[in-house]
C-alpha cells in the first residue's frame, strides 16, 4: 500500500520556516516536510490498489486507509528529512476541497500534532497547494501567477496575485474534469484504473489525428476559459460502442491518442489565451493530469510560440502529495499569515478563493503564535474562535509524542 517518493535535498537556510504538510483529500496519504522553498521529505502511502477493483475511489475505503497510514507516514517523513517533530515551525493540512471523510482524517491528525507539539496550525486549500508546490521546483512564484490545474476532480484556470491570500478563478469545468474523463474512457477501453497513466502510455503508439473527436466549449460564443469534457467522453464512448457493435476491432492506441489530443488541445489553447488576455508572460500547470506527457509537450510548444514561460513541476509533485501542502504552509509562515483556530474543520467544497482558513480569534486565550520562530501560545481556555472544548487532548504528553 505504501510507497516513498524521492525528495530533492539541497542546502536550505536554517532561518527559513520548517513546516510539515498533510494531504488526505482523496486516496493518497501524503506527508511532506519543507524548509522555505526546499523539499526535505515527501512520503506517500497510496490506497489506489484498494480502489482499482471498484473502478474509482470509494470514500469510506480511502478514509480508513488514511487512518491506518497516517502515523507511519509522518514518522517516515520525519526520518527522511532528518528532523524531529519538535523542530517544526508549523503544521499545515489540506482543509478542502476533497472527500469529506478523507479530509477529516488529515485535519484531525494535524490538529492533534499541532496541539501536542505547541505549533501553529494552518488549514490550506488543496488547489492553491497545487500551485505553490512549483516553488520547490523552480523557486518563488511570479506575482501574479497564471495556473492551469487539471486533475481527477478539477480543471481550472486561476490567476493568483498572492498565493497565500488572493487566488482568482477565471474558468473551470462545467461538468467532468479532465482526469475524470481519462478514467471513464479507460474504463470503456477496459484499461483499468486509474486511467490517466495507461492512456498516456497507449497514446504513444497511436495516431492523435486518427479520429476527429470534438473539442468542447471552443466556439466563438462559448465561455473563453471554461471547460467541458462530458460531450467528448460521450462521443468517444459511442464511437467505441459502434465499432464493437459492428464486430470490428477497436484500435485502442489510436482512440487513446485521439481522445488525449482532444483534451490537451483544449486545455493548452485556453491556458495560453488566458495568459495573453491578462497580460501574464508565464504559465504554471499543476494537478495529476499535469504528469501527462502530451500535455507537457503541447503546452511547451504553444507557450514557446506565444512567448510565454512554462513552469511545470516534475510528475511526482503534480499528483496529490504532502509536499505541496507543506510548501503553502511554509509560505503562510514566511508571510506571517494568521494560523487556523482549533475549530478548523474539513470543507469538501472549500472555494479556491480561500487559500487558507484563518482562525476567528488569535488572542492569548485561544490563538496560535504565528510567524517563523514563534511558539504557539496555546491556552487550555479557548476563546471566541473555538466552538467546543478540547479536554480530550489534555492527557497527551508533549514530551513523548514524536519528539
Amino acid at each position: 500500500m505504501a510507497d516513498s517518493r524521492g525528495s530533492r535535498t539541497v542546502r536550505a537556510s536554517r532561518d527559513e520556516p520548517l513546516v510539515l504538510g498533510i494531504e488526505t483529500s482523496c486516496d493518497e496519504t501524503g506527508v511532506g516536510i519543507v524548509r522555505g522553498h526546499t523539499l526535505l521529505a515527501d512520503a506517500v502511502a497510496s490506497s489506489v490498489d484498494e480502489h482499482a477493483r471498484f473502478g474509482g475511489v470509494v470514500p469510506e475505503v480511502a478514509s480508513r486507509a488514511h487512518l491506518e497510514a497516517m502515523v507511519p507516514t509522518i514518522q517516515r517523513a520525519l526520518k527522511e528529512a532528518g528532523v524531529a517533530a519538535s523542530d517544526l515551525d508549523g503544521i499545515a493540512v489540506t482543509a478542502g476541497p476533497g472527500l469529506a471523510g478523507a479530509l477529516l482524517v488529515g485535519v484531525s491528525a494535524a490538529k492533534a500534532y499541532a496541539y501536542a507539539l505547541g505549533k501553529p496550525l494552518y488549514g490550506v486549500n488543496h488547489l492553491a497547494s497545487h500551485i505553490c508546490v512549483d516553488q520547490l521546483e523552480h523557486g518563488p512564484l511570479p506575482e501574479p501567477t497564471m495556473a492551469l490545474l487539471v486533475s481527477g476532480g478539477h480543471s481550472s484556470l486561476l490567476l493568483a496575485p498572492d498565493i497565500t491570500s488572493d487566488v482568482r478563478p477565471l474558468g473551470s469545468t462545467i461538468d467532468d474534469a479532465a482526469g475524470e474523463a481519462f478514467d471513464k474512457i479507460a474504463r470503456v477501453l477496459n484499461l483499468g484504473f486509474p486511467g490517466g497513466p495507461v492512456i498516456d502510455r497507449m497514446a504513444r503508439e497511436g495516431d492523435p489525428d486518427a479520429i476527429a473527436f470534438p473539442r468542447g466549449l471552443t466556439g466563438p460564443r462559448d465561455p473563453a476559459y471554461d471547460f467541458s469534457f462530458s460531450g467528448l467522453k460521450t462521443a468517444v464512448a459511442r464511437w467505441i460502442e459502434a465499432r464493437r457493435a459492428a464486430g470490428e476491432e477497436v484500435p485502442v492506441a489510436d482512440v487513446s491518442a485521439s481522445f488525449q489530443e482532444a483534451v490537451v488541445d483544449v486545455l493548452t489553447r485556453k491556458a495560453v489565451r488566458a495568459c495573453k488576455d491578462n497580460g501574464v508572460d508565464h504559465l504554471m500547470i499543476g494537478g495529476g493530469v499535469a504528469a501527462n506527457s502530451r500535455l507537457r509537450a503541447l503546452a511547451e510548444r504553444r507557450c514557446e510560440d506565444a512567448g510565454i514561460r512554462l513552469r511545470v513541476p516534475r510528475p511526482k509533485l503534480c499528483t496529490d502529495n504532502g509536499a505541496m501542502v507543506a510548501a503553502l504552509g511554509a509560505e503562510m509562515v514566511a508571510r506571517n499569515r494568521p494560523a487556523s483556530g482549533w475549530d478548523l474543520s474539513a470543507d469538501s467544497s472549500l472555494p479556491v478563493t480561500d487559500p487558507h482558513v484563518p482562525g476567528e480569534d488569535h488572542g492569548e486565550d485561544g490563538g496560535h503564535g504565528h510567524g517563523h520562530g514563534q511558539g504557539a501560545g496555546h491556552g487550555h481556555g479557548h476563546g471566541g474562535g473555538a466552538a467546543h472544548s478540547h479536554d480530550h487532548f489534555h492527557e497527551l504528553s508533549k514530551d513523548n509524542l514524536y519528539s
